[in-house]
């Protein structure tokens, strides 16, 4: 049971966390909160994140991909675990997800059901299918979307059943932070990667230009939460508290390191991305109420 917690890659797990909680900072800043439906949203999100992660390590395992692979744990590619079995458990994941995103979708507006069998295809074909967008340098492009845009403005949407300019500064925010996450992972892989025949975007920028896209989406992230703060309150502010955590993966980025030596920056842009979304739950939920 131990290397199928592993397997699902626990530490991915704020960027599935991240998205809602800014979500409901906005709908709380909307007066909008409604509690079941933020936990539906955060059950969703939690759900494909596992589901994704099961998904990937199948079809990567099945090419090959992971045969020599620097990271966490692959179960498929280590031979704890058989292709059938994982393949089972992602597909059992992602369809938990499409239960609970079913249920908003009935209590909120069946049109949803387009966002989630988007999310649900897009969930599988990252790496698995004929054509994995995953080896096409699209991955960044997704995890912006689905973790950054519509994991925050759904969540908010649900709650308040309309978009607001602040979810869509906090969507921005928390999807750069989202990219950052796969960016320093691929950027350590593109050595495996690129005997493996994974065209990833770090594998086509190269590694000077992974670093400096790196940089560059955290200061998005924080551009974005000073324009949240200025369409809100200051108190939006709150969310500087993961960015430190941020910087200091951006140094270990620049610093040159490579393979084992990227994976502190992995776990500290991970939780600074959490942070950076209790921050602005925090802060919108206290200038709400003062």
């Amino acid at each position: 049971m131990t290397h199928w917690v592993e397997g699902a890659r626990p530490r991915t797990l704020p960027a599935a966390v991240a998205p809602v909680l800014a979500g409901t900072g906005a709908a709380i800043w909307a007066d909008a909160l409604i509690w079941w439906k933020a936990l539906l949203a955060l059950g969703v999100s939690l759900a494909l994140q596992v589901g994704v992660n099961y998904a990937n390590d199948y079809s990567d395992g099945i090419r090959g991909t992971d045969d020599d692979r620097v990271g966490p744990l692959r179960l498929v590619g280590s031979g704890l675990a058989s292709p059938g079995a994982v393949k089972a458990a992602a597909l059992g994941f992602l369809a938990l997800g499409g239960l609970f995103g079913l249920a908003l979708a009935a209590t909120t507006s069946w049109w949803l059901l387009v966002v989630g069998v988007a999310a649900l295809g897009a969930a599988w074909t990252y790496t698995g299918g004929r054509r994995p967008y995953g080896y096409r340098a699209l991955g960044e492009v997704s995890v912006f979307l689905f973790f950054g845009l519509v994991a925050v403005l759904g969540t908010t949407y649900v709650q308040a059943e309309r978009l607001t300019w602040p979810s869509f500064a906090a969507a921005v925010g928390i999807g750069a932070l989202a990219c950052a996450i796969l960016v320093a992972n691929n950027l350590r892989d593109i050595p495996t990667d690129v005997v493996s025949g994974k065209r990833t975007l770090a594998v086509l920028l190269g590694d000077a230009r992974s670093r400096g896209f790196f940089t560059g989406l955290v200061l998005v992230a924080a551009l974005a939460l000073v324009v949240t703060a200025v369409l809100t309150t200051p108190w939006a502010l709150l969310g500087l508290a993961g960015l430190p955590l941020a910087f200091r993966a951006t140094v270990t980025v620049l610093s040159g390191a490579a393979g084992p030596q990227l994976i502190p920056a992995l776990r500290d842009v991970g939780l600074a991305e959490l942070l950076y979304a209790v921050g602005l739950l925090v802060g919108l939920l206290s200038g709400a109420t003062s």
